[in-house]
């Protein structure tokens, strides 16, 4: 490709397979969709990344690349998040903003890899802007990947996770060619939300990625692999509903519309709260040997990467309040306690603990905070637990000004790439959200990525928890104490004879959420 010049200041970067124009954006130096890996369609449809072909001259680099393709949102949950469609099949691309442009400047690096549940989102989000990161002299790089089935699908007949070998590409390509945008490839930290931060355990944990990483920063998700079978239900389901076999070769010839509709109608059930079917990545024998989360514990991955790690105080709202299923929890309550301990593998000693400890609160809070205790706080617990000296934690507890959603999951991103402004973050925080606290919480990714040293004490014996959004920012003894207490005392597994009321009661749960969100 080849395009012509458009101003003799703009910015020119090299890349290994052609230079790349950007633009000057209010001082920093912004390159926008610049291809890592070649379009994963055609014969490229389901498997690894491959090079993308080099291109001659200067590729104008001025506007976001196009998006993986994805379902949209549902009319609840698009009110509050956004997701911006680019049509194109060169989806596997990144854009960097950089306030030096050019080597020399040896600036840390950000790499950030975007949520919505390996499903949906993309770089293009504008609450992901990184202007600000720019500003305050870090070179920030945002990626998109594949997603859904294409990215996350398991078949036989092709390679599992190409998703994550998407990312790891990316981060290959930051770590040979980012010297040239002004950065230090030997300070690059691996950072994501939710998905993305899922997908940075994975990497973290990844032998092919050993080397490549400085600090990362887990925001709202742990390493984690999925069941395969229950990444295999999502595939055998979406096969039965468009009658074909589950293998790669004939999703490869389904029209691409029907496909994600297909895939939207299958997943719809597939919250963190519900447990259903859903696309992860999973153990593969090759990029992913073993669960992440157990190799980074056992101190054999990631030597010396420092870790930043974070929750919001009321994650599970993001989950439960679009639709109105708030309030269905607190209807359904015995029926929705028995969904949670299933879900969590819990006794009943750990829901009576929880109602013990926070009397006032209701079903839909309890159930809600021990799903998160057992998805996020306590994994990350563990994980810092395992690396003291270098892991430091935080908890964003500032309530959204939009009704019910409380410091709701996602809540903190426009407070972490300070675009508080943006309509899109405003969406989600209401309006009037307070600059001091995204000065507070994108310092804080500022010094880490610069530093290693967020600002804030390491985790240690006193459990130390730096706490964002609740008053003036301080660092207290690890929060929920008393229920890291009741998940590792060993509370006991819902007994056998048990087994089958639980799950009819999740089936219960599962159907009624299922009729709310029909009406």
């Amino acid at each position: 490709m080849t395009a012509e010049r458009t101003d003799p200041k703009d910015p020119v970067a090299g890349t290994p397979y052609g230079a790349v124009r950007g633009r000057w954006e209010h001082g920093v130096a912004v390159f926008r969709g610049i291809p890592y890996a070649a379009p994963p369609f055609g014969e490229h449809r389901f498997r690894p990344p491959v090079p993308p072909e080099p291109w001659d001259g200067v590729r104008d680099a001025a506007a976001f690349g196009p998006t993986a393709p994805k379902p949209p949102y549902s009319p609840a949950f698009a009110r509050y998040l956004s997701d911006p469609v680019i049509p194109g099949d060169d989806c596997l691309n990144l854009n960097v903003w950089t306030p030096q442009p050019g080597p020399g400047a040896r600036l840390p690096v950000l790499v950030w890899l975007h949520g919505g549940a390996l499903t949906r989102g993309s770089s293009a989000v504008p609450v992901y802007d990184g202007h600000a990161f720019a500003r305050d002299g870090v070179v920030l790089v945002s990626v998109n990947y594949r997603l859904g089935v294409e990215g996350y699908g398991l078949f036989p007949d092709t390679p599992p996770n190409p998703g994550l070998r998407d990312q790891l590409a990316a981060l290959r390509w930051v770590y040979d060619t980012i010297a040239a945008f002004g950065g230090d490839p030997d300070r690059i930290t691996l950072c994501g939300q939710s998905a993305g931060a899922i997908s940075t355990g994975a990497l973290l944990a990844a032998p092919q990625a050993q080397g490549l990483i400085r600090r990362a920063v887990l925001q709202s998700g742990p390493p984690e692999a999925s069941q395969r079978d229950k990444v295999r239900r999502m595939v055998r389901r979406m096969a039965n509903r468009l009658r074909i076999p589950a293998t790669a070769q004939a999703f490869a010839e389904v029209d691409r519309g029907l496909l994600l509709r297909t895939q939207a109608e299958v997943g719809r059930l597939s919250s963190p709260v519900l447990g259903g079917p859903a696309f992860g990545i999973v153990v593969d024998g090759d990029l992913v040997p073993r669960d992440p989360l157990q190799a980074l514990l056992d101190g054999e991955a990631a030597p010396g990467v420092d870790l930043l790690m974070g929750w919001t105080r009321d994650e599970y709202r993001l989950w439960l309040v679009p639709g109105g299923l708030v309030d269905h929890v607190e209807r359904l309550g015995p029926v929705a306690f028995a969904g949670a301990m299933a879900r969590c593998r819990a006794g009943h000693e750990v829901p009576r603990g929880y109602r013990i400890l926070h009397p006032e609160a209701g079903p839909a809070e309890t159930v809600g905070q021990m799903v998160t205790d057992h998805l996020l706080r306590l994994p990350l617990h563990r994980l810092a637990e395992a690396r003291p000296g270098s892991s430091y934690l935080y908890e964003f507890a500032w309530p959204s000004n939009r009704p019910g959603l409380g410091a709701c999951h996602a809540l903190e991103l426009g407070f972490v790439f300070d675009t508080g402004e943006d309509p899109d973050s405003v969406r989600l925080a209401g309006e009037g959200a307070p600059q001091e606290l995204a000065d507070a919480m994108h310092g804080a990714w500022v010094r880490f990525a610069t530093t290693g040293d967020p600002g804030w004490q390491p985790w240690d014996d006193t459990h130390p928890v730096r706490v964002l959004g609740d008053g003036e920012p301080r660092t207290v003894s690890g929060p929920r104490d008393a229920e890291f207490a009741l998940w590792s005392s060993g509370a006991p597994a819902p007994h056998p004879e048990r087994t089958a009321e639980l799950a009819l009661a999740v089936r219960r749960l599962r159907r009624s959420v299922a009729a709310v969100r029909r009406h």
